[in-house]
């Protein structure tokens, strides 16, 4: 796990490095500090000439502006090292997720993977910025602090011998009570940012069904968890502070009343008034570098579990990955199911799709009927490769999808989902996603191409128009017809319509596919829809039940001898005519 992690720090090993380096600096200097000052009170005390005076606290200024110097560019090699590695590794999070397949990103929800790249990860900075500077400040500030202590208490340092156990005893036994606490908070987390996100996405449904009080105590009750497990944690984690207090009060009155009295009957032979307030700071920077220690096991505790939430993601490899020798072209358009047999899952019992055998020759267009849950999505996704096959074999241009170069293939194939994304960006930039070096005639073109030229120039900035996240300022109709245009903009060979014109009208589904037939009459065209008069032109229709086919052939070869679809034909004619009217 430290391995991944660590792998991100990359540019930024020597900000890391500078950070140790000035954090040593400014820790010696801080405890020569209280050295020079018990020498100085001594001075003070014998009655030395004022030069000498004036000599030992310039030596005193100089260290703390030393000190000063070395903490203050610590602090800014810190945060730069910090930052930076946080910025690395969201990178690396991000670029691997980009990698997954369909099937990977199954075993993570949307919300998970956000918590990751946010709350986890700040956590994990926050450790790494303690690591370089507090996690090395706090030890070595406790062992010079304890041989300084030494060296100038003798016999009085022994306090420490008391005090010390106990502290760290005491820290101990409130970060195990605490962690159990911090642990369960990040995975509350992903229940949080879910009820947020579906309430976002789903707005419409929230206000349409009057649900907001429903969502609102959901969420509230997400919160509510979160809260209750932070503050019994940090109610244990207050506990810190009185601890510190009672064992630092201790400390001063032991060394007070003791120092004072070796003071007295020792005529200060045996410890002078400087020894005795050199004590009192090395004992104060003891102390304190056992209560930041304390506070770094508790941080690191803590982001542990983000740790390994993290490493989760970075660990899980593609299921999916390019071939040693993959092939760089794809010829056409073919496509070929050759007993092709396939399951979301190994463990599941039943395939989603079996025993498909298709033979979809260059430029012609095929339709593709069933009922829900017939496996019509998942076949088609097979085809660019965004699952594999589990039995069998599909061909693309005559190779096995699994012999191509991932991003080759995926650029030779065009896939419009019934429920596509718009990005946030203007129309313009929105269809260029295609084709990013489209020139304006090329977007036009593909925009009259799937129907949508006119509603878009009826906004008054046209193709500048800003659409908002997810497409919500345009309607599903809009939506469809502008990712059929992305798809088109893209000079695919093969051009995948899933259920995409569901929210069109038949008359402008109609020119949509009359368009297809005159303007790209060389790439392969499948269309999957719920109505017969999407497909019923087509050059071939692939019926699907339970997975498997039931049949194959022209709309008037299947209206004679396929009952499933003349009952499909006839129920929607019965509705109105053959192209849907009513």
């Amino acid at each position: 796990m430290i391995k991944k992690l660590s792998a991100s720090v990359r540019e930024y090993k020597a900000a890391s490095l500078l950070t140790l380096i000035f954090i040593v600096g400014e820790v010696i200097i801080e405890c020569f500090i209280p050295f020079i000052t018990a020498q100085l009170v001594n001075n003070i005390k014998s009655g030395v000439a004022i030069s000498e005076l004036m000599k030992t606290g310039l030596i005193l200024f100089v260290l703390a502006v030393l000190s000063l110097t070395c903490g203050g560019v610590a602090g800014y090699t810190c945060a730069k090292a910090s930052s930076g590695f946080a910025k690395n590794l969201r990178h690396d999070v991000f670029s691997r997720i980009q990698t997954y397949t369909f099937s990977n990103i199954d075993k993570f929800s949307s919300s998970s993977l956000v918590t990751r790249l946010t709350t986890d990860i700040t956590n994990i900075q926050m450790s790494y910025m303690m690591l370089i500077r507090i996690a090395i400040r706090s030890p070595l500030m406790f062992v010079f602090a304890i041989v300084m202590a030494y060296r100038m208490g003798g016999s009085l340092a022994f306090t420490f011998v008391i005090v010390v156990p106990v502290l760290i005893f005491g820290l101990l036994l409130i970060a195990k009570f605490a962690m159990p606490a911090f642990r369960s908070v990040f995975r509350k987390y992903d229940k949080l940012n879910e009820s947020i996100e579906e309430n976002v996405r789903g707005m419409r449904v929230v206000k349409g069904f009057s649900r907001e009080e429903y969502e609102k105590k959901k969420f509230y009750d997400a919160a509510e968890n979160i809260r209750k497990d932070f503050v019994k944690a940090e109610r244990i984690v207050a506990l810190n502070n009185p601890l510190m207090q009672i064992c630092l009060y201790f400390n001063m009155v032991f060394i007070l009343i003791v120092g004072a009295k070796l003071t007295i009957t020792g005529k200060g032979t045996i410890i002078d008034i400087g020894q005795i307030s050199a004590m009192l700071t090395y004992g104060m920077q003891i102390l304190m570098s056992l209560m930041m220690l304390s506070m770094i096991y508790v941080m690191l505790t803590m982001s542990a579990e983000s740790a390994k939430r993290v490493c989760e993601v970075l660990s899980t490899l593609p299921e999916i990955t390019n071939p040693e020798n993959p092939v760089m072209s794809v010829e056409n358009g073919d496509v070929d199911f050759n007993n092709v047999s396939f399951k979301y899952f190994k463990e599941a019992k039943r395939f989603a799709v079996k025993n498909i055998d298709v033979h979809i020759k260059s430029g012609q267009t095929v339709g593709i009927i069933g009922g829900t849950g017939t496996g019509k999505s998942s076949l088609v996704q097979l085809i660019p490769r965004l699952y594999d096959v589990t039995e069998g074999e599909v061909l693309v241009g005559g190779v096995n999808v699994k012999d191509y170069d991932i991003k080759t293939l995926r650029d030779s194939v065009a896939m419009v989902l019934q429920k596509n994304q718009l990005f946030s960006g203007t129309i313009k930039e929105n269809i260029r996603w295609g084709d990013e070096k489209a020139t304006d005639d090329e977007v036009i073109a593909a925009c009259k191409l799937a129907q949508a030229d006119e509603f878009v120039n009826s906004f008054p900035d046209g193709y500048d128009t800003y659409i908002e996240q997810g497409g919500t300022n345009v309607s599903g109709g809009q939506k469809q017809r502008l990712c059929i245009a992305r798809a088109l903009i893209k000079k695919p060979k093969i051009l995948i319509l899933d259920d995409s014109t569901s929210a069109v009208d038949t008359k402008t589904d109609a020119k949509i596919r009359e368009g297809f037939k005159n303007y790209i009459p060389e790439t392969t065209k499948i269309i999957i829809a719920q109505r017969v008069s999407s497909v019923k032109d087509a050059d071939m229709i692939i019926v699907l039940d339970g997975g498997e086919i039931a049949d194959i052939g022209s709309h008037e070869e299947l209206i004679s001898r396929c009952d499933i679809y003349r009952e499909v034909y006839e129920q929607q004619i019965s509705g109105g005519d053959e192209n849907g009217k009513q």
